[in-house]
């Protein structure tokens, strides 16, 4: 009767601990906040890991860590790759 489904793409600040993404967009009215993550090389086809959620967020993308404020979190959106 029900057909299954999974959530396979979320906002950045719904990732859990460990799980990896691919950003497919970045929403954000602000262009301050485009040009901050297009700077840190946050742009979208971009793999990214969650690897602390609190107190800070901090993604890592390459080898790279980069602790994020919360209105550039917002901003990502990301489709979650299966481990």
């Amino acid at each position: 009767m029900f057909t299954p489904f999974s959530v396979t793409g979320c906002s950045l600040e719904l990732l859990k601990v460990g799980e990896r993404g691919i950003i497919t967009f970045c929403n954000s009215q602000d262009e301050t906040i485009l040009k901050k993550l297009t700077s840190m090389g946050v742009t979208p086809g971009t793999t990214i890991t969650l690897e602390q959620h609190l107190p800070s967020l901090i993604i890592k993308v390459g080898n790279t860590s980069l602790p994020m404020d919360w209105e550039s979190v917002r901003a990502i959106y990301v489709r979650v790759v299966a481990s």
